[in-house]
């Protein structure tokens, strides 16, 4: 079930939101991960299944947030992170629709848990979700769902490697690597240039953004799960 799972994290701490998403992720789960209450659409139903939102978010807090997915997309499962663990604080969250409220700090098989019982719960929504996602590299053919997408090379070089890498991440150096570029500025713009475009072309068939994360100071990082034919 962890590979069909679309979750959306809404955390400003940097490094928890980062530890996060490589726990989520690294468990196959697909991740969107934002830092503030602003940066979710207004409305985009059916894009995530589970929200898990820190409640002290700066501008717009986590209450709102969940109350606002909620009534944008009511079968969403939503989990309060917090430090706040008092009576009225856990009845305020549950009032805005939470379904679970935890407390910080949690252990990473703590949250799994979590989000395994929490998506029994959301049936209808799994059965929404997708056919799988696979490329096939000698004719560089994308297959998403029932749509197909003719790729250029360096746009499956690219994507054949990160669907390969550990943890789906690969350095900016390595990918010039593969497609054979200068390993400077010039080159790493050029790279910019092409995930922009692949990036763009794997959204207009549906990926939620953004489908290929950029990591600053680390590279790359494939966003959803592909299938190598």
């Amino acid at each position: 079930m962890a590979a069909t799972l679309r979750l959306l994290i809404v955390e400003d701490n940097d490094a928890l939101r980062e530890t996060l998403t490589d726990v989520l992720t690294a468990r196959g789960y697909h991740v969107t991960a934002l830092s503030s209450a602003e940066e979710v659409p207004e409305s985009q139903p059916g894009q995530h299944h589970i929200a898990i939102l820190d409640l002290n978010l700066p501008g717009e807090d986590g209450l709102s947030l969940a109350g606002r997915l909620r009534r944008i997309q009511p079968g969403m499962g939503i989990i309060l992170l917090t430090i706040r663990s008092t009576v009225p604080d856990k009845l305020a969250g549950y009032a805005t629709g939470a379904d679970l409220y935890l407390p910080k700090p949690i252990t990473p098989e703590e949250l799994v848990a979590a989000i395994t019982a929490l998506s029994r719960r959301l049936p209808p929504l799994i059965q929404q979700d997708k056919p799988a996602i696979h490329l096939d590299p000698q004719s560089g053919v994308l297959h998403v769902g029932d749509a197909k997408v003719t790729l250029r090379a360096a746009e499956v070089s690219i994507l054949c490697a990160l669907a390969l890498a550990p943890e789906s991440r690969l350095e900016s150096w390595q990918l010039l690597e593969i497609l054979q570029k200068p390993l400077d500025d010039t080159g790493k713009r050029q790279l910019a240039v092409i995930i922009s475009r692949l990036r763009t072309r794997l959204e207009a068939q549906g990926l939620a953004a953004p489908s290929i994360r950029a990591e600053r100071g680390r590279g790359y990082r494939l966003a959803f799960r592909l299938t190598i034919d």
